[in-house]
């Protein structure tokens, strides 16, 4: 007999699977966009059960803002190399030689908005009808706006006052040329859901998300790391410190925090314990009131 009383995890997976298994249905030419953070890993992780024991139908595709973390470039590229997936790269400094974007100077500079254009071009000319994403809404306000199917214009760009109804998981991914969608299909998923998905699937994760000494300083008020793509003022001290990251993205917005986290299990307890939203030390976020969906209706992620 079925046993058709899921878990909380296994009906979040299900949903997951579902969505997956329906872009493939939808799209002719879809990717999924790969950070090598924790949301990414778990979308990829999916993918790779939705459609087992074939391989992912689709490419990985990473926009690198040249500025993250080594330790992410080795496990995306040790990640690769163990899955056989294919792996697309799209440079944000490729985008700053051809002259489409200009580097943002000063000590707050960071190549973390200029992914967009490079975004945008990547899947223009790889001519991607659909663009797969870790986002969730319990990230940020603006990503609470979104549908599972949120559909770009020609431009790649997304209003959130044109969003199409999303009934009993009826998903419409109808589009005219020049058009695409981006679908998210962990929306439902919350930062615990994610941690407790990895403990009990036991999916590797950079170290960077667990305690570790590393050289940081403080601007107003969150830990960042030192490193050669982020300048320091004079006041602002650099010290060993012990921490780890929450979310990870280009380093020169990524905040850290103080943790003695050294588990998956002491991860989950820190999270259960917080009342910090996992993007409180993102300062890209900072910008504005508004800054995440401004970026959104540019064709961010």
């Amino acid at each position: 007999m079925t046993d058709y009383n899921l878990s909380h995890l296994e009906e979040l997976e299900s949903e997951s699977i579902f969505i997956l298994r329906e872009v493939a249905a939808q799209f002719e030419k879809p990717t999924l966009l790969f950070s090598g953070g924790k949301d990414s890993i778990v979308c990829y992780h999916l993918a790779r059960k939705a459609f087992f024991p074939a391989n992912v139908p689709f490419p990985l595709m990473h926009v690198d803002t040249g500025h993250n973390f080594d330790e992410l470039y080795e496990f995306r590229d040790k990640l690769i190399n163990e899955t056989g997936a294919r792996l697309i790269i799209a440079s944000v400094q490729e985008s700053i030689d051809q002259g489409k974007v200009t580097e943002e100077k000063g000590l707050n500079a960071s190549r973390n908005k200029l992914q967009t254009t490079t975004l945008l071009d990547a899947i223009e000319s790889n001519k991607f009808d659909c663009a797969l994403g870790g986002a969730r809404r319990d990230e940020e306000k603006a990503r609470a706006k979104e549908r599972f199917f949120s559909h770009r214009d020609d431009f790649g760009q997304w209003d959130p006052k044109n969003q199409r109804p999303e009934l009993w998981n009826i998903f419409n991914g109808k589009k005219n040329y020049g058009e695409h969608f981006r679908v998210f299909p962990i929306s439902n998923w919350t930062e615990m859901d994610i941690w407790q998905y990895i403990k009990k699937e036991n999916i590797s994760i950079p170290n960077l998300y667990l305690t570790h000494k590393r050289k940081c300083f403080v601007r107003d008020g969150v830990i960042m790391a030192k490193t050669d793509f982020i300048d320091t003022k004079p006041s602002e001290e650099i010290k060993e410190m012990q921490v780890r990251f929450r979310t990870i993205g280009d380093a020169t917005c990524t905040g850290a925090v103080s943790s003695t986290a050294s588990n998956i299990d002491e991860i989950i307890n820190e999270v259960a314990a917080t009342r910090i939203t996992e993007r409180g030390g993102r300062s890209d976020d900072k910008r504005s009131e508004a800054a995440m969906e401004d970026r959104k209706k540019e064709g961010y992620f």
